[in-house]
């Protein structure tokens, strides 16, 4: 099969620190070609994904940026341009799907990795049954009103790259994004109830990030409770394996959370309020805790030291490696494919023009080419 991935431009594939859609890109893209399938990804020049590679942007353009529709949509463009000879197209963007309409013949199949909330549900209603949705979780469907999903995937992680650590560091771990919905701070003072020391490695660049490191995070630092700022794969894998659990108080209805497979990858459990996709992830009392309140969650982190880390590992073994991810995933596109009424042809090489030593380049540089948008706007009537 011949398969185009589009991710967004925010991070390169894979991430070089944090990003868990990129991550999951690449364990995909990887995972589909160690298969025999032709893969080409369309990210940005920085990506070092072992697949043919694709951009518009030569650097990743980093995240919360206020023109970020118009950038993504130039992303899009150019991956749509290069893209439309695949038997399918694996749209990770939010605007593709929309775009993709200039292109009837050509089978898409688009993954959500947001609540369907706050309108998200009626953009993909109004794209209709053209661009089927695979959504991350069970817990991210219940609001995914009249959305055309074609099945529930959950992340999944090459095995290879995780290994199963002793848990011996004596310090909870949180990892993440600095942000009050996923509740750094009360995870500063369930480790400090709990006795344990607590390690904080999390990404913080955006202006919300910022503000709130400085007005809630960095005063409650110290007397145990460390931030050691925005940390690389490497780093994130010895922090993991050291840790003698993973202190999760998510605060929001989170689709998926690719950290507590991670976090259980290695050995590590996981101590984790119900929100979102967590009890899809974690089985409690047995890879970690699910709990309700701080309380519950300090004697949570008091009692991991009973729980069998072989267990958290055979818990992603057996439902998030990415092999069952991959495989899940070629039976959506067989699916889009044979109802799109497009032939499914015989894997081809990726055509030349795709190709610089391995590699597929778009000419252009960061800087937004006006004409780039007035050809949207003239081929869409705006």
């Amino acid at each position: 099969m011949r398969i185009a991935i589009i991710a967004p431009p925010w991070v390169p594939t894979p991430p070089k620190a944090y990003g868990g859609i990129e991550a999951m890109v690449d364990t995909l893209a990887t995972g589909l070609q160690s298969l025999g399938h032709e893969v080409f990804l369309f990210a940005t020049g920085d990506s070092t994904s072992q697949v043919p590679l694709g951009y518009r942007f030569e650097n990743a353009l980093g995240v919360g940026r206020e023109d970020a529709t118009i950038v993504e949509l130039v992303q899009v463009m150019s991956a749509y341009d290069m893209v439309r000879e695949f038997d399918i197209v694996h749209d990770h963007t939010h605007v593709g799907p929309a775009y993709s309409a200039r292109f009837p013949d050509l089978p898409v199949v688009t993954t959500n990795h947001i609540p369907f909330g706050n309108g998200v549900d009626s953009y993909y209603r109004a794209i209709g049954d053209r661009v089927p949705v695979i959504a991350i979780s069970n817990a991210q469907v219940r609001s995914a009103r009249g959305v055309n999903i074609v099945d529930v995937i959950h992340h999944g992680v090459d095995l290879e790259e995780f290994p199963i650590g002793e848990g011996t560091g004596g310090y909870a771990l949180f990892l993440g994004r600095m942000s009050p919905d996923k509740g750094v701070h009360t995870a500063i003072e369930v480790a400090r109830a709990a006795g344990i020391p607590l390690k904080i490695a999390a990404k913080c660049r955006e202006r919300k990030e910022l503000s709130y490191y400085e007005e809630v995070i960095k005063p409650m630092l110290g007397g145990g409770v460390e931030y050691l700022g925005e940390v690389t794969f490497e780093q994130k894998i010895e922090l993991l394996g050291g840790a003698a659990c993973l202190l999760n108080p998510i605060k929001w209805q989170e689709p998926f959370g690719m950290v507590m497979i991670e976090a259980m990858a290695c050995g590590t459990p996981v101590v984790a309020t119900h929100a979102g996709a967590a009890p899809e992830i974690v089985v409690d009392e047995e890879t970690g805790f699910l709990v309700d309140s701080a309380e519950e969650l300090v004697k949570a982190v008091q009692k991991v030291s009973g729980l069998d880390r072989r267990k958290c590992r055979t818990r992603v073994e057996e439902k998030f490696s990415k092999e069952l991810m991959v495989e899940k995933h070629l039976d959506v596109y067989e699916k889009v494919i044979a109802n799109s009424g497009h032939p499914f042809t015989a894997a081809q090489s990726v055509p030349d023009r795709f190709c610089e030593r391995g590699d597929a380049k778009v000419a252009g540089s960061n800087d937004l080419m006006a004409d780039d948008f007035m050809n949207f706007r003239s081929a869409s009537g705006l």
